[in-house]
């Protein structure tokens, strides 16, 4: 298992809505080498926004999701995948994840999950551990169901 330290920016954005007041969203990930601390800190104030950042977090990377990695960093927007919970009134990212598989089968579990793009730094360095854990599936031959092949192979 790898390990990178990174911290969460999640966004509190103010609505004119009549069935909610704000709306809450992860917007980013950045690497936290220097500060691991996990008290959430304001980082923007404005009048229709607010971000903070939350440290304290590091991406895990197993064995047996590099293949889960491998898609990741094959799409056209590689993501980190946070999961957070309101508590208290408040976002609250809980775990982050380069894996589709698992933000996947977060989701399938009605968690609240959101997909922020991967820093060029963190790619790298998922990058290196796919090219050395994953293994594409060996292809299988497919026979196809053909009525007509029995008579084609008779002379």
């Amino acid at each position: 298992m790898d390990r990178f330290p990174i911290a969460v920016i999640i966004e509190r954005r103010r609505l004119d809505n009549r069935w909610a007041d704000e709306a809450w969203e992860a917007v980013g990930v950045v690497p936290a080498f220097d500060d691991a601390q996990p008290a959430m800190r304001q980082i923007v104030a404005e009048t229709d926004r607010d971000q903070f950042r939350v440290g304290g977090f590091a991406l895990e990377l197993f064995r047996d999701e590099a293949a889960n990695y491998f898609l990741n960093l094959s799409s056209p927007v590689p993501k980190v995948f946070v999961m957070w919970r309101m508590e208290g009134g408040v976002a609250r990212p809980a775990t982050v994840t380069a894996s589709y598989g698992e933000a996947a089968r977060l989701l399938d579990s009605g968690e609240q999950v959101d997909g922020v793009p991967m820093s060029r730094e963190i790619a790298d360095w998922v990058g290196a551990f796919v090219n050395r854990h994953y293994e594409p599936a060996p292809r299988k031959k497919i026979r196809r169901n053909d009525p007509l092949a029995q008579d084609r192979e008779k002379p």
